[in-house]
Order: structure tokens, then sequence, then C-alpha cells
């Protein structure tokens, strides 16, 4: 099975073309990708208008690019997927509009992905794993524990109640002066610093239910920056570095509390598998591998490249969904928001 993906939920624009092995698991064949990074970082984050212009640009050059990097024809795909939510709206219809019209052109199967799905569903890609396994997603704009039970079937653990952890990254590189993407700053100048001059909280460490909380952290370090100002380079990478060491603490002992709730009901997850473009951090990654360590529980993180946005993801996403028979009309539509959970779905459609 070959599937064409499509991503263009925020600001980077990608398209692939991965094939499902015989055995399980994915071959990528092709995965072109374009960040948008210098077209948005005079403005310090990602300005929508700018994005969805930035797709439309980019789009048809990455989806030929991507064909001839395979050496592949449209007409020799089985099915085409294009992301359809959650994010930035004008985004999301490019690269939605862009996979109808070549499913209707080509006559093929479509696929409207959602994107948090194919962050859940990389890992069985890439690493082939069983359901059901634990899921730590964590992007700029979000992050949630999800038991992933199966393809299209995902219970929601916790999430966060503020700012997601890739926005903390960003707001708190903004806040002491660092280049935009804030989250890769950040670890950087966290590398020369000291973790444990500054004594920042550790929001909801200990809570029963596994939700993560990051906007009293975020206001902890401008404050303190506010105290210490002017700051010297040497101030700024100690403020990272005990920012970023509060955040692993968070991370782990959150997905401690969602690994015990799980045990707990009786489910055996296979694997603790993290997403999402935070997922690329170095610290987190080791304190997570320490932690399956711990808990016998075996640790999944793809590689960085397939933790950021990227059009595999969707492609894969489209192969696990084609290959139990879940296709969509072109009339489908994309959505802004889009909740993977099934009380989230059923609130999403107004049915709760």
């Amino acid at each position: 099975m070959l599937v064409l993906g499509i991503e263009t939920t925020c600001d980077e624009t990608s398209a692939a073309l991965v094939r499902k092995n015989p055995q399980g698991g994915g071959a990528i064949l092709a995965n072109e990708t374009i960040s948008q990074i210098a077209r948005h970082a005079a403005y310090g984050g990602v300005v929508p208008e700018i994005a969805a212009r930035a797709h439309i640009d980019y789009l048809d050059h990455l989806i030929r690019r991507a064909l001839q990097a395979a050496e592949i024809e449209l007409r020799q795909v089985d099915a085409i997927a294009a992301a359809a939510g959650p994010g930035l709206i004008g985004g999301v219809l490019v690269g939605l509009t862009a996979g109808k019209a070549l499913a209707f052109a080509a006559n093929k199967p479509f696929i409207a992905v959602n994107h948090l799905e194919a962050h859940a569903l990389t890992a069985r890609m890439t690493d082939n794993i069983a359901f059901p396994y634990l899921a730590l997603l964590m992007s700029g704009g979000h992050t949630q524990l999800l038991e992933v039970r199966g393809v299209g079937e995902y219970a929601r653990l916790g999430s966060t109640i503020d700012d997601a952890i890739g926005e903390a990254f960003d707001k708190v590189a903004k806040t002491l002066g660092l280049p935009y993407p804030g989250g890769p700053a950040v670890e950087k100048a966290a590398l020369a610093g000291d973790p444990e001059r500054f004594a920042f909280p550790r929001p909801l460490l200990g809570r029963a239910q596994p939700d993560f909380s990051l906007s009293g952290l975020k206001t902890a370090v401008r404050n303190e920056a506010v105290r210490s100002a002017p700051l010297t380079e040497k101030d700024v990478a100690d403020l990272c570095a005990s920012f970023q060491a509060a955040i692993v603490d968070v991370v782990i002992d959150r997905t401690r509390v969602a690994l015990r709730l799980l045990r707990e009901r009786g489910s055996a997850p296979s694997a603790l598998v993290v997403a999402g473009g935070v997922a690329s951090n170095a610290a987190i990654r080791r304190a997570l591998q320490r932690f399956s360590g711990e808990t016998g529980l075996p640790l999944v993180a793809p590689p960085p490249e397939l933790c950021t946005d990227n059009g595999a993801m969707i492609a894969w996403a489209g192969i696990e969904r084609f290959s139990i028979g879940r296709v969509d009309d072109l009339t489908v539509r994309a959505r802004p928001r889009w909740p993977l959970d099934a009380q989230g779905e059923a609130r999403h459609h107004g049915k709760a």
C-alpha cells in the first residue's frame, strides 16, 4: 500500500510518500519539507496569514519533488491523505483542498487525517509497536497524555489546562530575548546554565490526575528575569536551564501518574511513545529514557525529523486508516479544533 501525505497545519509545508511494509511498519520513499522559520522570525512567532500564503507558494512544488524523489507517478499511489486539522485554518485549507483536488483528478480514495493522530501513530511506522500504548504528545499547540488503543480509538488521560509545553518554551525565549523558534534556543542556552540557580515551581506535581499547567511556571521565569535585569549571558543560561529542569520534572511526574492510572485500570501498554516537536528536546528525551528504565516500559521516540510536522506521518496515518477501510468523501471539512478522544469528539460535534 502506497499513500501520498500532505501536511500544512502550521508553519511546515510537507509532502511525502510512504509504503506499508508487508511485515509491518512503513518505508518512507520521500519526505519533502520546507520550514517557514525565516518568514516568521521577524514576528517572533507564526503569523497565520503568512503561513497560509507560503503553503500556497510551496505545496505544488513539494508534491512534484516528492513524486520525483520516490520515482513514483501519481497514478501509482493507492490513496491520498491530507491533514484536515487541528491547526491554523488557512493553512489547513490549503493542504486539504490540494489533497481533495489530487484525489478527484487521479480518481483515488481520499483520507482526511487528524494531525494529532498522525503524531500518535508515527511510532507504528518507525518501530511497528503494538496497541495499546501510552503516548505523550508535546508541541507548540498541544500537550496530552493518551492511551492509544487502536486506530481511531484514543482515551485522553491528561492535557494542559493553559499553555502547551512548546508554547511555554517559546514565550520564555521571547521574554529572555532569544531568537525564534524559542524551543531550540532555550535548549541551547540551557546547556551552559545552572539548573539549580532558580527555584521555579513544578505545577501540579503529585496531583492524582495527569494534567499539565505551564502558565505559572512561565510567569515565574518572567518575574525572575525582571528582578535580575539587566540580564547577563550567564543569567539567561541559568534561567533557561532552571526552566527546562522544571519542565523535565513535570513531564516525568505527569507521565508517571498516567502510567499508574493505566495499570490500575488493567491496561498493559506495550510502550511509552513520545511525539510532537518538543519530543526533539534532548533533556526531556534523556529523562524519559531514565523513566523507561525505572518502570520497565520501553520508550519509543521517533527520530527528531519525524517528531516535527511532516508529510510522512500524515501518509502513515492515511495508511493506518485506509487499511481498516476508513476513507472520506470530498465534502469533509477543515477543522481548526479536532480532539482525538471520544468525549472530546462528541463535544466537538455538539453531541455531549
